[in-house]
């Protein structure tokens, strides 16, 4: 992963304030659109080095706070952050912070830097939202081009949705993964394949959960790397710079 770099602020409007947001432009200044979703550690070096290779690819990138209603925290990726992560992450009102996706895609179409399709990207906590997303614009007509979703945590409980992402879609989990259970992947596997004939779902022996965070709690190089090569072959098909 490539260093994260400047980025710009660009708070994105809804009914109840702001959400924060960080806008990266790639060298062209122009570009296809990616709104990428945290982890559950908050907006992270992690999450902004993976922003800064998004921009660095020739995408214009958004990300969102989506902790911004309970403090914008920050928590550590090392094991003692859990805890604190996993309480944040409870505190979360989720359907707020889907509206606030949804809101900061609609304000990433509406960018004149963007030039264009638009996708989503998301990290665990992110990748479940991302999904969420994807889903209820989807439904009313103002989806995004594309979804990645890595190992997202909320896919056993957001199966229901399925139906209503329309958009092509790429799938990460690993086989090891303690949060996830191997007939809990299958059974998302067999959800969102049955009714979207454009569906990539990947899976990586060994890894476990958060496989592409550096920490080396989580990390697990090969299939990092492996992931990361085909999440950015399968963009430059679904969003061409």
């Amino acid at each position: 992963m490539t260093p994260a770099s400047a980025f710009a602020s660009h708070p994105v409007s809804v009914t109840d304030g702001e959400v924060p947001a960080d806008l990266y432009l790639p060298e062209a200044g122009t570009g296809p659109g990616v709104v990428l979703f945290q982890e559950i550690f908050g907006v992270t070096d992690y999450v902004r080095s993976r922003a800064q290779d998004l921009a660095d690819l020739g995408y214009v990138v958004l990300v969102p706070h989506l902790y911004w209603r309970i403090g914008d925290e920050v928590v550590s990726e090392a094991a003692e952050g859990l805890p604190r992560a996993m309480e944040l992450v409870g505190k979360l009102d989720w359907d707020a912070a889907v509206g606030d996706g949804a809101a900061t895609l609609d304000a990433l179409q509406d960018l004149p830097s963007v030039d264009g399709p638009v996708g989503v990207l998301g990290f665990c906590f992110g990748g479940g939202l991302a999904f969420n997303v994807a889903a209820v614009t989807g439904a009313a007509g103002a989806g995004p081009d594309a979804l990645v979703s890595y190992y997202g945590s909320a896919l056993p409980d957001l199966l229901g949705l399925a139906p209503q992402v329309s958009a092509p879609s790429l799938h990460h989990f690993g086989l090891d993964d303690d949060y996830i259970p191997v007939d809990t992947v299958r059974e998302i596997e067999a959800v969102v394949t049955a009714g979207n004939d454009d569906v990539t779902f990947l899976t990586y022996p060994g890894a476990g959960h958060a496989f592409d965070n550096p920490s080396p709690v989580f990390h697990h190089d090969g299939a990092s790397q492996e992931a990361w090569a085909a999440t950015t072959a399968w963009l430059s098909e679904k969003l061409p710079v």
